[in-house]
């Protein structure tokens, strides 16, 4: 990896890619800085922090509980490109323009882009709305839709998600690897200073030592799964073209073991937050039973309760599935490999070929499926037991939990991959002058 650095330095092409990259980071670094108007900056973040806004603070690298401009993160731009996604494979309009190549490619990501906007703006306005009520002192006035300061803030966090999403393209576009990704990257290496300051207040280096071993196990698993695939022969006839006869030859088809990455994670979180979310609204209740109900529903699906845990790995499970047969469509991949000549050995082409894939896929995906619930209840699981206490109180079990890791690792071996495609291009280029 070290060489791999070292040598994509010494290429100016690639080198002014790196720091184009390391320059769109700074300016990240210094959005997070700036706070949206009518903050009182000596109760910042004080309330965002919490259990429902926990994982919006963490993609966030902290800023949402800091009230930056830039806060929301890139969570709008995401929550639309899975609702695209989904719409996809409803919609038959949208299902053909996906097959239409770069240009269907364009417009659907265009109209995620422009579904972000109000998605970002109702969540802009739900989280400050939901702030004011828990902690008002974080407002210089009062929040309401009504009132030109309130809106000012909504602007201010719609645009500052907006910005994300344009910095994250402008990566993508003139760097190197997926700006997105990049972005919640930044977002979530930058809070490992604080974390690690609050594990240190106390230490206990035997805690340190476990944590290290069990960290180095987690990485280890995370890039051996994510790396896995099923590879599956496939075979091409001889074809006749003119007076020409094409040599047919054989490759595979690749099928990782996870294909759906880390958005299962983030499909359960946002169903157990949901309800625990509106129930914290009727906390303070004048009536009894409401009260008592809504703290039970709280208390219930506690981050570290094991009603919640349960659920978060059952629901990460099944969408593992969901999300997989989405991206992999085993009736398309079987007809596109008919109109190529192509076909597995042993298994004729159409529909035994069709349910041959569906079938494989399935079993590979147990394995994925279990693989990206366990990692994103484990450390929630080690954060709970008593040995780890300094690990409870620095927050890490949330701050640097299963999701963040895969997250961190999954990024830089992508990126890693993508610098050594690079180097190997200028090397063939070398090569043939």
């Amino acid at each position: 990896m070290l060489e791999s650095m070292l040598n994509a330095f010494r290429a100016p092409d690639i080198r002014r890619r790196l720091l184009f990259v390391l320059g769109i980071l700074v300016v990240y670094r210094a959005l997070a800085h700036v706070l949206i108007p009518g903050i009182n900056t000596s109760s910042a973040g004080s309330g965002a922090d919490s259990g429902v806004f926990g994982l919006l603070t963490l993609f966030s690298g902290g800023n949402l509980a800091k009230m930056s401009i830039v806060g929301l993160g890139l969570n709008p731009y995401i929550n639309a490109t899975i609702i695209m996604q989904i719409l996809q494979s409803t919609i038959p309009s949208l299902q053909a323009l996906s097959r239409e190549g770069e240009y269907g490619r364009n417009k659907i990501t265009s109209y995620s882009r422009w579904l972000s906007v109000p998605l970002a703006a109702l969540q802009s306005y739900g989280i400050l709305a939901y702030l004011n009520a828990t902690n008002p002192t974080e407002f210089n006035v009062a929040f309401s839709f009504e009132k030109y300061e309130s809106l000012t803030q909504i602007v201010a966090l719609t645009v500052g998600s907006v910005l994300l999403m344009w910095l994250g393209e402008l990566i993508t576009e003139k760097g190197i690897g997926n700006g997105i990704s990049f972005i919640i990257f930044a977002g979530i290496v930058s809070r490992v200073p604080s974390a690690v300051t609050s594990f240190f207040v106390s230490p206990d280096w035997l805690e340190l030592f476990m944590l290290g071993l069990m960290g180095l196990l987690i990485i280890f698993v995370i890039i051996f799964v994510q790396e896995g695939q099923r590879r599956i022969p496939i075979q091409y006839a001889n074809r006749v073209r003119g007076h020409r006869i094409y040599q047919g030859g054989s490759t595979f088809l690749p099928l990782r073991v996870n294909m759906a990455g880390v958005i299962p994670i983030i499909f359960a979180i946002s169903i157990l937050l949901f309800p625990a979310q509106i129930a914290q609204y009727f906390t303070a209740s004048s009536v009894h039973w409401v009260k008592d109900l809504s703290n039970g529903i709280v208390s219930w699906l506690s981050m570290t309760g094991p009603l919640y845990l349960s659920l978060y790995f059952l629901l990460t499970f099944a969408f593992a599935f969901f999300y997989t047969f989405i991206v992999f469509k085993p009736d398309e991949t079987a007809n596109n490999l008919r109109k190529a000549g192509g076909f597995i050995p042993g298994i004729r082409p159409g529909a035994p070929t069709e349910e041959y894939l569906r079938r494989v896929a399935l079993r590979i995906t147990v394995a994925g499926a279990f693989f990206v619930a366990s990692v994103a209840v484990l450390p929630m699981i080690i954060a709970a037991l008593p040995f780890f206490k300094n690990l409870q109180n620095a927050g890490v079990g949330v701050g640097l939990g299963g999701t963040s890791i895969l997250i961190v690792v999954s990024v830089v071996v992508e990126t890693m991959k993508q610098l050594e495609a690079q180097l190997m291009m200028r090397s063939y280029e070398g090569f043939i002058r």
